[in-house]
């Protein structure tokens, strides 16, 4: 049993999603539906993180001096567009996507037409990729506007953010293929989500973890992110830019093509 998981594993990792015009056809579906919410959408996209940046930057920063030569509220400010990305796109990737699998059967009336199911896959994780960015972008005009992000270097950290936001797309969108029921998710937004949220230096530098926190944290994607977004806001770019990128994109693609294959074979089979 342990050998046929392993090989379905393999295989799934090789299994690349074909790619055709249905992807726009569910990209579309998707904003079509969402902007008959979009007030809602944006409304807690926005405030949700704003609350963490008043409570922390303002409330808590009263009390730090300065973190890396930076204000706090300037230090966490990155972090509010990491986080809102994470979040949106964990819980529309899982909840959302889990939905329409099992509830509304959405994607079983779809594939009934043209689009194949490679097609509603990728469609799905673009679409949660794009209305995760949103937030990110809501939160980065805020920000600019109350000046705690510098202008330069913002447009290739909104890049880093965009990217960011695939990874976790992809890996949500597994989570609701591999899923039974709702409480499947508590375990990987608590085990998972929440750790990042908070150890991936997005509060306190990495150099106040103990050294095996510090590894830990390194396999964690979005410490990758914060390195490299930070990096571009405060112009000091080195080479392990590259690593982050490189990293980020092979975990994107490694789930985007995981997903695809578990999520055929719960359509299909």
């Amino acid at each position: 049993m342990t050998n046929s998981f392993v090989k379905g594993f393999i295989a799934d990792l090789f299994y690349f999603p074909k790619i055709g015009r249905g992807v726009h056809c569910i990209w579309q579906r998707n904003f079509l539906y969402f902007r008959q919410t979009i007030f809602t959408s944006i409304t807690w996209i926005f405030v949700e993180p704003l609350l963490y940046l008043f409570a922390l930057g303002y409330g808590l920063g009263r009390y730090v001096n300065q973190v890396e030569g930076l204000s706090y509220a300037e230090f966490i400010a990155p972090s509010m567009m990491a986080t809102s990305g994470m979040f949106v796109a964990f819980f529309e990737g899982t909840y959302g996507t889990y939905t329409k699998l099992t509830r509304q059967n959405t994607y079983q009336t779809v594939i009934l037409t043209p689009v194949s199911p490679d097609e509603v896959l990728i469609g799905e994780i673009l679409w949660v990729t794009t209305k995760a960015f949103i937030s990110v972008l809501s939160v980065a005009i805020v920000l600019t506007l109350m000046g705690l992000l510098p202008l330069a270097g913002i447009i290739p950290a909104l890049g880093v953010l965009f990217l960011m936001c695939w990874v976790f797309a992809s890996i949500g969108v597994w989570l609701a293929s591999l899923a039974k029921s709702y409480e499947w998710f508590t375990y990987s937004q608590s085990g998972f989500i929440m750790p990042m949220s908070l150890f991936c230096g997005t509060y306190f530098p990495l150099s106040q973890l103990p050294k095996y926190l510090k590894y830990f944290s390194n396999i964690l994607p979005l410490t990758h992110v914060m390195m490299s977004v930070r990096m571009f806001l405060h112009g000091e770019v080195t080479s392990m830019f590259l690593i982050n990128i490189i990293y980020l994109i092979a975990l994107g693609a490694i789930f985007t093509n995981l997903a695809a294959a578990r999520f055929v074979r719960r359509l299909v089979f």
